[in-house]
């Protein structure tokens, strides 16, 4: 396997990975979802609440806030030796108290240490009117996606064969009549070889070649050439959640290792 290229922005992630196998990156797609862990809301208490909306409404736009995760400070609950009560290597805690009109955001809920202070602090939890008010006390612990959704850290992983067009060299004259009438930026005739400009306009490019019934051109995938992309919720960057996800998954292959040499 080789990592041709790493491109990371905000909270998006692109890999352009090839001479792999669809078997791995789609083992290391299963991970992200499942397997990776993050900080979520799991236990809620709620003092006073005089909004419109449910103890159990805000509890559960509570869980869904993206925490900001540091997998080298935290361990989970049932692993600590706290022995589950929560202290500050499994549990953080934070209280939210807010009174009179206006809306409440993420960002209202106040960590008891200030390195855990939430970064996403504009995602509106419920407005209050006039008097009313919102206290609350939260705790937050690791989880994987696998047991609540709440803890998924990364959304939308994917991935996709890079693509190689060929054409009928024989027919070079009507190939270059059909890219010139295509918009500008899809594909380029660079001699008698045929590139895909942006490989997330391919589906595009496909539906002209649908349209104008083109036969003399052909678009061949290579499963062991791949482009890899993933988002996250903003709990861990991009690069945290690829780096983690690896070596959960290397974890993996060194127990499944074991487990096939007691077999000898």
């Amino acid at each position: 396997m080789k990592v041709v290229n790493a491109e990371f922005k905000n909270k998006k992630g692109v890999i352009h990975i090839e001479e792999t196998a669809p078997y791995f990156v789609n083992s290391l797609r299963r991970i992200m979802v499942a397997d990776l862990p993050k900080l979520a809301v799991d236990d809620v208490v709620i003092y006073d609440n005089t909004s419109a909306l449910f103890d159990e409404i805000i509890s559960h736009r509570l869980g869904l806030i993206p925490i900001p995760t540091d997998l080298d400070l935290l361990v989970f609950r049932d692993d600590c030796t706290c022995k589950g009560k929560g202290c500050p290597t499994c549990t953080v805690r934070y209280t939210l108290s807010k009174e009179g009109a206006g809306v409440v955001y993420s960002g209202d809920l106040q960590p008891a240490e200030k390195s855990w202070a939430i970064k996403e602090d504009k995602i509106p939890i419920v407005e209050l009117f006039n008097d009313q008010r919102l206290i609350l006390e939260v705790e937050a612990i690791l989880g994987r996606g696998k047991t609540q959704a709440k803890w998924q850290a990364v959304q939308a992983p994917g991935y996709r064969f890079m693509p190689s067009l060929n054409f009928d060299k024989k027919k070079l004259n009507e190939v270059k009549e059909f890219v010139k009438n295509l918009p500008d930026g899809l594909v380029a005739l660079k001699g008698e070889k045929l590139e895909i400009l942006d490989i997330n306009k391919l589906s595009m490019f496909e539906s002209y070649i649908d349209k104008n019934n083109v036969d003399f051109i052909e678009i061949k995938r290579d499963n062991t050439d791949i482009i890899f992309t993933f988002e996250t919720d903003g709990a861990l960057s991009p690069e945290e959640a690829l780096i983690n996800s690896s070596k959960i998954l290397e974890e993996k292959y060194a127990e499944f290792g074991k487990l096939l040499g007691k077999l000898k």
